[in-house]
């Protein structure tokens, strides 16, 4: 486990402020015992110090996908939303066509983030990659490639220091608070 952000620092004289995360695996193909990319995402979750507040896997279908995240948004226990899987360009990938409608706010950065480190690590093959954030009802949700490799990415380079509350200059936690401003 790196301790080191790979952007920024962590300011050791604030305190960590753990947040409520949720996991939706998005696949036709896995189970339970067989969602590794969830279970990679569960286990980090804890690591770090926050709550898995809510796991679930549903088929590559954007009905199926809305309505969890829909009940999750609702969850006054869960303040990110996390998924993996169905980011891809096949026909059953529709993660980002399912997610996109809710956002009130889409985070743009995160994509531009994630394509950047994830050709560190499968070059071009990032472009078949559709990987999403934003913000619906006060809540943060990061739509993830469903493989492990991805997911490992995903949290440890970017998400894992944005949910830091110590991250500096800046960090998505300290302006949870605000997000529902009118």
């Amino acid at each position: 486990m790196n301790d080191t952000p790979p952007a920024g620092r962590i300011d050791t004289d604030l305190v960590f402020k753990s947040v409520q995360i949720a996991v939706l695996t998005v696949s036709d193909t896995r189970d339970a015992e067989s969602d590794t990319s969830g279970a990679l995402l569960a286990e980090r979750i804890v690591r770090d110090g926050h709550k898995l507040a809510a796991r679930a896997l549903v088929r590559d279908d954007a009905a199926a996908i809305q309505e969890t995240v829909r009940g999750w948004i609702a969850d006054p226990g869960i303040d990110v939303i996390i998924s993996t899987g169905g980011t891809g360009l096949t026909g059953r990938d529709v993660t980002p066509e399912a997610l996109t409608p809710l956002f009130e706010k889409e985070i743009e950065g995160f994509a531009m983030v994630w394509h950047m480190l994830s050709y560190q690590s499968v070059g071009l093959s990032t472009l078949q990659s559709r990987a999403c954030a934003g913000v619906v009802k006060g809540k943060f949700i990061f739509a993830l490639p469903g493989s492990n490799g991805a997911c490992r990415d995903g949290w440890d380079k970017i998400i894992r220091w944005q949910l830091d509350s110590r991250h500096m200059p800046c960090n998505l936690v300290e302006i949870m608070p605000r997000l529902l401003e009118r």
